[in-house]
């Protein structure tokens, strides 16, 4: 082999050692926090739209959804956030929630939501769901606040269908015979 073909090579070597360490660093936070802290769901099954919030004390947080994130931030009200990242929603990469651009509503339902609030690190990803999915622009703050306001209604749905699947899995279960 000449030098040129063993250079590209140990690039090529490089890029690929390097792609799978950004990969699996890019979901250290799933494997850390691998079930919501309120919700018990998988995380990694909602890798796209997980979100972690760091405090300053040091403290984590792991969730599913904007809406676990709502109930932790109201949860932990004393606490400051150093950073709150999300799941991009094609890329399901860790972002800053606070950068990303939020779409809300629109024919996707939610992660523990009827109403969807998804983040994408580019605008134009956005609005590329926009036109596929409908929903509107917003920032965090206004996909935030949409989820403090769809609280009362998001947790009574969650209730029914959590009374549905424990009424549903009782019906299923074996009956002893005596």
């Amino acid at each position: 082999m000449n030098r040129t073909n063993i250079l590209i090579l140990a690039a090529f070597v490089c890029l690929v050692v390097g792609g799978i360490a950004c990969a699996q660093s890019s979901k250290d936070d799933i494997n850390i926090h691998k079930t919501c802290s309120h919700c018990g769901m998988d995380r990694g099954v909602f890798d796209f739209s997980r979100m972690l919030i760091e405090y300053e004390d040091g403290t984590q947080a792991g969730v599913c959804s904007l809406h676990c994130a709502a109930i932790d931030l109201a949860n932990n009200i004393d606490k400051t956030p150093k950073s709150i990242k999300v799941g991009e929603f094609g890329g399901k990469q860790l972002i800053d929630a606070q950068k990303a651009f939020w779409v809300v509503g629109g024919d996707k339902p939610g992660v523990m939501s009827k109403t969807g609030k998804w983040a994408f690190e580019k605008k134009e990803d956005a609005e590329n769901f926009i036109k596929a999915h409908q929903g509107r622009l917003a920032s965090f703050d206004g996909a935030m606040n949409t989820a403090y306001d769809d609280m009362a209604e998001d947790t009574k749905m969650i209730r029914e269908k959590r009374k549905m699947n424990r009424m549903k899995m009782a019906e299923e279960k074996p009956r002893d015979e005596h």
